[in-house]
């Protein structure tokens, strides 16, 4: 598979114009949307990773196979970032989902440690709104003991309204190939209707 990162999108004028299928990853600060792109596109140090929450402040492009791109959405709720800075994001998301009518999928990520947050909540409602085709994965299930797996797994799906929920981790790799599964779906289905 062919991966390259094709922009940083800091205004709207900086979006590539190609209109080929976007699937989104959306969720809060320090989730790990960097380090699951890169585990899904197999490349190490595509997607610059932080230990410092609030790090990507752009919306970044990378283009898979030239047939579709994964869009990284700055992470969200940071409490040491300005408020300005927050509200620049705010209107650069919000522009990008008015903008792009190609997003075939928001891969919506959320902590598999903790409950998802007020954060999370407003995330899948405004997502609804736009009624954008969602998975719900959650992340670093890799410090989750196989007994507190299917227990988080369960109460995140609770929170979601019984929303299926996929446990993924960047460092094992685990749930991988089922959000690669839907990401193919997707893309396909979004292809077809063209």
């Amino acid at each position: 598979m062919q991966v390259e990162f094709v922009a940083s999108a800091f205004v709207e004028r900086d979006f590539p114009r190609e209109s080929i299928p976007e699937v989104v990853l959306a969720g809060r600060s320090n989730v790990g949307k960097s380090s699951l792109i890169n585990r899904l596109a197999n490349v190490k140090g595509l997607a610059r990773t932080s230990s410092t929450p609030g790090k990507t402040r752009s919306i970044n492009f990378y283009r898979f196979d030239r047939t579709f791109f994964l869009v990284d959405l700055p992470g969200f709720g940071y409490a040491r970032v300005d408020r300005g800075a927050t509200n620049e994001w705010k209107r650069l998301i919000e522009n990008y989902f008015r903008d792009r009518s190609s997003v075939s999928l928001v891969i919506h990520l959320v902590d598999s440690r903790i409950p998802p947050t007020k954060l999370d909540m407003a995330l899948t409602d405004w997502m609804e709104f736009l009624e954008a085709p969602r998975l719900i994965v959650a992340t670093k299930a890799d410090k989750l003991s196989g007994s507190k797996k299917a227990a988080q797994q369960r109460a995140i799906s609770n929170a979601f309204g019984g929303k299926p929920v996929i446990l993924a981790s960047a460092v094992t790799g685990i749930g991988c190939k089922e959000i690669w599964k839907r990401v193919v779906e997707c893309v396909q289905a979004s292809m077809t209707r063209k």
